[in-house]
């Protein structure tokens, strides 16, 4: 029930299946009552004709003794056939009560056993009785005077086996819920279309949304149902004024380091000059500044570009880029570098974004190695991840998250402000990215980058 009241298929699907058996069993049992009643009215008035005609039969001669015309319906000439009539004298003024004065050749030796009941002169009452076989037997009876013997109240008695009622009714049965169990199959298989061609734009527009998230396209179309259209209207106005507000926000970064770096520049300049104690901490600590603006600024560039949808770019060609600047910055020391990457191994995400934590990450390893330096690409779990590894000293176990930290440094020798690996992590992060640090199989250190998961660009945990 949890999954039907969050799932608004279900809900739908739900609703219409109890819906569709409700009004079917209630429209079976409706056309089965109506067929019922009319089949009752008809048995009713066909006992009624042979009431009718038995009364039309009776006859008393001079004698007084009465007598009957045979009746047309052949049935009643034979035995037990499951249609009886009787005529049974009641008490009257100077006469004696008489049982059966005349009965069916259907009944044979056998009479229709019927309680007392007061009737009126005309009037028609309805018994159920036990026939001579056993049988039900659905019972019509009548007062009956005859003009010249109005003295002589006559009780006629018509019987039919209930059988024959109830035969139709059972034969109908098959084809009337046989018929209905198609139209409710067939009103089931009409609702599923219409919930899924109803919800299908649903789909759709989640993969519009998923195609935009991945840099796919900029916006969404233009041609939903009317009822979805404004809503993805309202997402395109989102989408417009997220993108404007990134690149406002992209012009007053790159305003504010112009604005900052300019005095930062004119001050180093002037502590080159100084070989004093107090030159050398203000060309380290314009340094610091410098490195940590840069920081904020690539921190700001990147939450402006998450605000809007991401795009996408090929690791490789990028790769093989950085490693030949890496080449020449660090020519003198002949490192040997290995790449193996796949040519389909796609980033989703800004390059620049990329390109920032891949440097870092190859020169980190490059300041450290001794030799060799390779690249390569791995999937775990459906993840897909980058390993930069060096054969350098490697970083202790316990010092892995230290230098993470801005500003931590594993060995205060090698030249460097320590905010390289604290930038990518934190760049890592905005970008649904995660960086570990490892131990390499070179015996060096493995900087892991695990790229954003293929079905969402959210951070990971």
């Amino acid at each position: 029930m949890r999954r039907i009241a969050t799932s608004l298929r279900l809900r739908l699907l739900f609703g219409t299946l109890l819906w569709i058996v409700a009004s079917i069993a209630a429209t079976g049992w409706l056309l089965q009552q109506m067929f019922s009643d009319h089949l009752a009215r008809q048995f009713d008035h066909e006992l009624n004709i042979h009431l009718n005609q038995l009364a039309a039969s009776i006859e008393f001669d001079v004698a007084g003794n009465l007598s009957v015309q045979p009746l047309s319906d052949p049935r009643l000439q034979q035995p037990y056939s499951g249609l009886y009539w009787q005529i049974d004298a009641l008490p009257g003024p100077g006469t004696r009560a008489q049982n059966a004065l005349r009965r069916s050749r259907s009944l044979w030796d056998s009479r229709l056993q019927v309680q007392a009941d007061q009737l009126g002169d005309g009037e028609l009452h309805t018994h159920q009785i036990t026939g001579p076989n056993g049988e039900t037997l659905r019972l019509n009876e009548r007062i009956f005077r005859l003009e010249e013997r109005p003295q002589q109240p006559l009780r006629l008695l018509v019987a039919a086996n209930e059988q024959w009622l109830q035969q139709p009714l059972q034969a109908l049965r098959a084809p009337l819920f046989g018929s209905l169990a198609v139209l409710a199959c067939g009103l089931l298989l009409a609702a599923f279309f219409q919930v899924w061609a109803g919800l299908r734009p649903l789909s759709r527009l989640r993969r519009e949304l998923s195609t935009l998230r991945e840099g796919g396209r900029s916006a969404l179309g233009r041609d939903h149902p009317a009822e979805i259209q404004p809503l993805v209207d309202e997402l395109n106005t989102v989408l417009q004024n997220n993108s404007e507000f990134a690149e406002r926000a992209r012009l007053q970064a790159g305003n504010l380091a112009h604005a900052v770096k300019t005095p930062l520049a004119v001050m180093a300049n002037a502590a080159q000059a100084e070989d004093t104690p107090l030159g050398h901490l203000i060309r380290e600590q314009v340094a610091l500044a410098s490195a940590e603006i840069d920081r904020h600024l690539n921190r700001a560039r990147s939450a402006a570009r998450a605000r809007h949808a991401p795009g996408r770019c090929a690791v490789k060609p990028l790769a093989e880029g950085l490693v030949r600047v890496m080449q020449k910055v660090h020519g003198e020391r002949a490192l040997d570098f290995n790449i193996q990457l796949s040519d389909s191994l796609e980033f989703r995400g800004q390059a620049e974004d990329l390109q920032e934590m891949l440097g870092n990450l190859i020169d980190n390893a490059c300041k450290w190695a001794r030799q060799r330096v390779s690249i390569r690409a791995g999937q775990e779990q459906g993840r897909d991840y980058l390993d930069i590894d060096d054969d350098g000293p490697g970083i202790p176990e316990a010092q892995r998250p230290l230098v993470l930290q801005r500003g931590r440094r594993a060995d205060e020798q090698t030249p460097g402000s320590g905010l390289g690996l604290a930038i990518v992590d934190d760049l890592a992060n905005q970008c649904g990215c995660r960086l570990e640090l490892l131990s390499s199989p070179e015996q060096g250190c493995r900087a892991r980058l695990w790229l954003a998961p293929r079905s969402s660009a959210q951070p990971a945990g």
